[in-house]
């Protein structure tokens, strides 16, 4: 099959347009003819390298949507033809994490395109536990815009950050595909949503996506307009996905008894912080990642509902992915760039 794959970590140039072994599956286990593959930050990180060991060559892609073209001998709920999406989470099943829906606290836990070979190919492989059924209402490409950007955000603000109506929440990066789900999750739960953007354009289609409030941050200090917005009373929750560019600020804009959930770091892995402020204005910091299958089942729920809509900036062919890696590491997306298979 085609795939595209790095042999090693490094640019954009690192990945190859390759030939590679057609993915064998086990018993239980189903083989996806790939139709659409969604683009997301990890996807670069992991090809730039974390330190963290992965199975090489690699083909990243976490998003996968596609028809079902074999299944194992005990796989008995799906067939051949069959249209699906890959959940991206692996777990184990059997711990109390995963029991109690809490998978990604599962020791074993792994994300598919990252610890597990992923969608960037014509075929790709999982578990019947991964294998999710889709209907009509979307096309390939625009089911592939959900479900890593959209369940992250999920576990953020409603999981983790337990989002009420009528609080005042933060989302940065309205382009990015995380910031474009979670101002949908945000503006849905009845919160009051204030995002960032960079440019008129990408602030109108926030608004659109049901953004309250805009800010673009090139023009404007983002927590002086939090607090002018707020009366000076600050954020109540602050979706964090950047990093060392906007960690100070954001605690200077969160409210007393703030919360501020992180799941990312685009601008770097380290960050400085005063720990006094952090105790005195008894702020809560909290760790997200990924979430849990039933999470992704509520907001595919959502999607097929019209609750929640795909937000799809471009596609690309699965032979051009290093351009549409390089489109997100240019900052000019809205929504999720996706590879069409």
């Amino acid at each position: 099959m085609k795939a595209v794959v790095f042999y090693e970590n490094g640019e954009v140039d690192k990945l190859k347009y390759a030939d590679m072994e057609k993915p064998k599956i086990s018993p239980y286990e189903v083989l996806v003819k790939v139709k659409a593959c969604a683009l997301n930050h990890l996807d670069i990180w992991v090809r730039q390298g974390l330190g963290i060991e992965i199975p090489m060559p690699h083909i990243s892609g976490s998003d996968i949507v596609g028809e079902i073209a074999e299944v194992g001998m005990e796989v008995k709920n799906f067939r051949t033809g069959d249209k699906v999406l890959i959940a991206p989470g692996v777990r184990c099943r059997k711990c109390v994490y995963c029991i109690t829906n809490r998978d990604s606290m599962c020791s074993s836990f792994k994300i598919i395109g990252f610890q597990v070979q992923g969608g960037y190919a014509e075929y790709a492989k999982a578990h019947v536990d991964n294998i999710i059924p889709i209907s009509n209402k979307y096309s390939f490409e625009e089911w592939a815009a959900i479900p890593l950007v959209s369940l992250t955000a999920w576990h953020m603000l409603i999981t983790q950050g337990q989002l009420k109506p009528g609080e005042n929440v933060l989302i940065h990066a309205a382009g990015s595909g995380i910031g474009s789900a979670a101002i949908q999750i945000a503006h849905l739960s009845g919160a009051r949503v204030i995002t960032t953007a960079r440019g008129n354009e990408k602030l109108e289609k926030a608004k659109q996506l049901g953004a309250d409030e805009v800010i673009d941050y090139s023009k404007e200090d983002y927590a002086e307009r939090i607090r002018s917005l707020t009366n000076n009373k600050g954020a109540d929750l602050i979706f964090e996905h950047i990093g060392p560019d906007t960690w100070e600020k954001n605690l200077q804009c969160l409210t007393k008894g703030g919360r501020m959930v992180v799941c990312g770091a685009t601008s770097g892995p380290k960050v400085t912080m005063e720990i006094r402020f952090l105790f005195m204005k008894q702020h809560s910091i909290i760790g997200c990642y990924m979430g849990s299958k039933k999470e992704l089942l509520d907001v595919l729920n959502l999607v097929e509902l019209g609750k929640l809509k795909p937000v799809v900036d471009s596609v690309f062919p699965l032979n051009d992915a290093s351009s549409a890696q390089q489109r997100i590491l240019n900052r000019e997306n809205f929504g999720k760039i996706v590879l069409k298979v």
